[in-house]
């Protein structure tokens, strides 16, 4: 059997990308003229024709091998003879042209998919008293495969010595989607594209563009050369600020989110987060920041916009949590105390074991991203053997940036504890007291994505000191380390955590419980009460220690459809903990479990079922987002 093929040639010029663009297609690919003609087409899976849905002329069945029912899928969807299937009065001298027409339809189809040497057969069936039959056999035949890619590149990042401009460079040539020995596909040859065209505008350069785009095919070998020359443009660089929208808050609120220098490198992954920072303030209700492509290159405006929030918001909620049981909340927000300018954020909580009202008032931040913070809290935890009654004032400043968070301050804790058993004598064991201490808060976050991490690490310290109130005051020092680290491997994710405490006071010293530490719960030790690991009592009940010690190993495996990663995963865990006065008499006890995860709109949802190996119980547990 002779070829007669030649190589198909596509070029695309003048398409251009902007921060937020979307590619279009780019460069289809033609199948030439001159293919085999069609030969046998034996052991054919057939394709369930279009179900019609009134009167049709005919039919169609599309057979292709059974193991290329996605050719099948698309020529069955796309083929133009579908249009035609409605038109009743079509004769049959009509639909033989249209069948001759149809063989060049589905060539054109299945170049798509990257087959450009097909056998393909169209025929027709009639059975007695019944529609004539359209059959569409195809036998692919070998993909076309690509043998080399060409990435050319103009404008300054061409002519840059700028490491920045080559390692720019170098992201786009490494990352291509369509690399020497992968099989050619209209969809793959596009998304290709697009993709260096974003690894062009994302940084530097918001006015680059992909200036021609060639797929050199050749039927006979079964190959594909690849070429694409991208056009930089000048190198940008952010000018002023230009804010629109900003009428009843502080106008340096929005200088002081955004975040972005004059003179700056244009990046438009550090204006998305600015974008989000003024989102997430809670002082706007939407926010866009972006910079005009055909704005001066040298000094580019950064234009903000803005709508702002209301200045007053109230919110109810009701909820259920596996910890708690049914719960009621109103929360109240201020987001400019007259006199003052601070956000007030005022909440009040209801349920079972934990009640707290709480309000807290924050400034806007300095240039530095510090602000000033004030918080009153009172509460009630009813852990089945203890009531502790806690009040809680804290005055100082925190610092919040990309990765890490900062803060500096004093605090006044008290609690009255009591239960059964609960006596003068064992008060101390209780948590029962008041302190005022300082307080240094430090944590970093250095994962690649949140709220869905796959891999990274957190870390966090805290270092406190102060001394007891009361007759006899007595200082102490408190300290408290905690990380998590997530590894991805081609099958699952593996996330360790762990967290430490220590609280050194004299023995008789009276530390509020607020200061000490228990453990257990949906985001601690699962498989346990809330806080139902601790120190025992002489009455039976568990009161707060004085050192923690925490971990957690968990496989995280996505769920699977159809092949593909979905929006479920399923976990197996371990978790262990303990809690005591001296570090000689922790005594870890484990919960094991299995559970799953969803991706929601609001972060990772968590429904897990763990059994406490000491406590010979299950316990099912809910918990909504990440945190860290």
């Amino acid at each position: 059997m002779s070829v007669n093929a030649q190589p198909v040639l596509t070029q695309n010029s003048g398409e251009t990308g902007s921060p937020g663009f979307s590619a279009d297609a780019i460069g289809a690919v033609q199948p030439s003229n001159g293919f085999p003609g069609p030969g046998p087409a034996s052991a054919l899976a057939t394709g369930p024709a279009f179900a019609p849905a009134v009167s049709t002329a005919f039919d169609i069945e599309v057979r292709t091998p059974p193991e290329f029912s996605n050719l099948r899928e698309l020529i069955d969807r796309n083929v133009g003879l579908q249009r035609y299937r409605a038109l009743t009065d079509l004769d049959d001298s009509e639909l033989a042209r249209l069948v001759v027409l149809a063989e060049r339809d589905v060539r054109n189809l299945l170049g798509t998919a990257g087959y450009f040497s097909p056998d393909v057969v169209i025929t027709q069936e009639r059975a007695p008293a019944q529609h004539p039959v359209v059959v569409i056999a195809v036998v692919p035949n070998e993909r076309t495969r690509i043998a080399d890619v060409a990435i050319h590149f103009e404008g300054d990042i061409a002519r840059s010595g700028d490491l920045d401009a080559l390692g720019q460079r170098s992201a786009i040539v490494r990352n291509w989607r369509l690399p020497e020995g992968r099989g050619f596909t209209q969809n793959g040859w596009n998304a290709a594209k697009a993709e260096a065209l974003r690894g062009l505008v994302v940084r530097r350069y918001p006015a680059g563009r992909l200036t021609s785009s060639l797929a050199d095919v050749d039927a006979v070998s079964k190959t594909a050369g690849l070429s694409v020359t991208l056009d930089s443009g000048p190198l940008y660089r952010l000018g002023a600020m230009q804010v629109t929208g900003i009428e009843r808050y502080d106008p340096l609120l929005v200088t002081r989110l955004v975040r972005l220098g004059e003179g700056a490198v244009y990046d438009q992954n550090q204006l998305v987060q600015a974008q989000q920072r003024l989102a997430s303030s809670g002082y706007f209700d939407s926010a866009y920041v972006f910079v005009d492509p055909d704005s001066d290159p040298l000094a580019a405006p950064v234009q903000v916009q803005v709508r702002e929030a209301a200045l007053q918001k109230v919110v109810l909620g009701v909820g259920l949590t596996t910890d708690s049981g049914p719960r009621a909340s109103v929360e109240h927000t201020h987001r400019r105390i007259p006199g003052l300018g601070w956000r007030a954020v005022s909440k009040l909580q209801l349920d079972r074991k934990t009640p707290f009202a709480q309000t807290e008032w924050t400034a806007i931040p300095s240039e530095s991203q510090w602000r000033w913070l004030a918080l009153a809290r009172v509460e009630r935890i009813d852990d089945n053997t203890l009531i502790t009654r806690g009040q809680r004032l804290r005055f100082g400043r925190t610092q919040a940036l990309e990765r890490t968070d900062r803060s500096v301050y004093a605090q006044y804790d008290r609690a009255s504890v009591s239960g059964a058993g609960v006596g003068s004598n064992s008060l101390a064991q209780t948590g029962d007291g008041a302190s005022l201490s300082a307080n240094y808060l430090w944590t970093g976050r250095y994962f690649d994505a949140l709220p869905f991490p796959a891999n990274g690490y957190g870390l966090g310290f805290e270092l406190g000191g102060g001394t007891t109130l009361g007759q006899s005051r007595q200082p102490y020092l408190r300290t408290v380390g905690r990380w998590l680290g997530i590894k991805s491997f081609p099958n699952g994710r593996l996330a360790v955590r762990g967290e430490g405490g220590a609280v050194l006071a004299q023995n008789s010293a009276r530390i509020p419980s607020g200061q000490l530490f228990r453990t257990g719960g949906d985001a601690t030790v699962r498989g346990y009460d809330l806080r139902d690991i601790g120190v025992p009592l002489p009455n039976g009940g568990v009161g707060p220690g004085r050192y923690l010690a925490v971990g957690s190993i968990e496989w995280q495996r996505p769920i699977l459809r159809d092949g593909f990663p979905g929006e479920w995963e399923n976990t197996l865990f371990v978790d262990v903990g303990a809690v005591a006065d001296r570090p000689a008499d922790l005594r870890p006890v484990a919960g094991i479990g299995t559970g799953i995860r969803w991706r929601s709109p609001i972060g990772p949802l968590q429904a897990d079922i763990a059994y406490g190996l000491k406590a010979k119980k299950l316990h099912f547990h809910v918990s909504v987002g990440f945190l860290f």
